[in-house]
């Protein structure tokens, strides 16, 4: 699969105060990766830098193909952006708004219009094509932003809280249409605070905190760092945690780590083993007062890689 997006040591710096910091990132071509971080952490910086709307202070990308300092144009052609409030001028039709962007394009009539006929359908705009943007919906103008981002054909597209203020039924068409697009062999940089929604459409996510990537990769593979390189965790309370309790449920096939706190046992194991260890403390005439587990989350996941970037 081929790198669509690499960075090295991106620096952007304003006024001595470093917005990125030292920024590594690869995105893979056809990925969905998602661009985590509070206000402030560098998000827009970064997307700005990739899109060769800023210069970064130091480091090299390549997007596409292009440098987006020395290639800002190609680099342009290549991309698109959503930003989270999609501005189009009230008082022009949808289709009217896409006919602008393919104009600043520079399309050919022609292929224009076949563009923008195949944009309104893949957004499900087509029978409202001809309506003032006014008269639409928040869901609507986010879909219509969409569709202006498919006119141009990119090959890597920007989203920015692309779900933002859209009721739960048009977040799933929102998120619909953002698969489809993968199927057209777009790759996506998906930024968004909704952490569900990251975990549920994002093949890789990236983790920014102060300017820095504090975590990037697989959600599974994150999950099992956070959790002590298992899969699910397990607090055991139990009437009395001794050494050979421990050591008998360290080896219980699956398990990879066990903490003993007081009366309360963490248990990191691959999968959920609870009959197992409710088993081996029974059998070694230790009260079990109660077992519950967590499979890792990506709220989980980010919380902790955040926590420890403040630290």
């Amino acid at each position: 699969m081929a790198t669509i997006v690499e960075a090295k040591g991106l620096c952007k710096k304003y006024d001595g105060f470093a917005a990125v910091a030292g920024l590594d990132l690869q995105i893979e071509e056809g990925e969905i990766f998602g661009l985590l971080g509070p206000n402030g952490a560098g998000k827009t910086t970064t997307i700005l830098m990739l899109m060769g709307l800023t210069e970064p202070s130091s480091g090299t990308v390549q997007v596409c193909g292009y440098d987006p300092v020395r290639e800002p144009l190609k680099v342009k052609r290549v991309t698109g952006y959503l930003p989270e409030r999609v501005g189009f001028y009230e008082d022009l039709t949808a289709r009217q708004n896409l006919r602008y962007t393919a104009e600043l394009n520079r399309l050919p009539k022609g292929i224009a219009e076949e563009r923008i006929a195949r944009s309104l359908a893949a957004v499900g705009l087509s029978k409202v094509a001809d309506q003032e943007v006014r008269t639409f919906s928040r869901g609507m103008k986010q879909r219509l932003g969409i569709a202006d981002v498919l006119v141009k054909e990119p090959k890597l597209v920007f989203l920015d809280e692309p779900t933002s203020g859209i009721d739960p039924e048009g977040v799933g068409e929102i998120l619909t249409i953002i698969q489809g697009m993968i199927n057209k062999g777009i790759t996506i940089v998906f930024c968004s605070h909704q952490l569900h929604l990251v975990e549920r459409i994002c093949t890789r996510v990236g983790i920014l905190a102060r300017g820095r990537l504090v975590a990037e990769g697989p959600i599974q593979h994150l999950g099992r760092q956070a959790m002590g390189g298992g899969k699910y965790r397990i607090k055991v309370k139990v009437n009395g945690v001794n050494p050979q309790l421990v050591n008998s449920i360290e080896q219980i096939a699956g398990v990879r780590e066990v903490q003993g706190t007081g009366d309360t046992l963490f248990v990191n194991c691959d999968q959920d083993l609870r009959p197992q260890i409710a088993r081996v403390i029974v059998d070694s005439g230790i009260s079990l007062v109660g077992m519950e587990t967590e499979e890792y989350s990506l709220e989980a996941i980010y919380t902790k890689y955040f926590t420890e970037a403040q630290q």
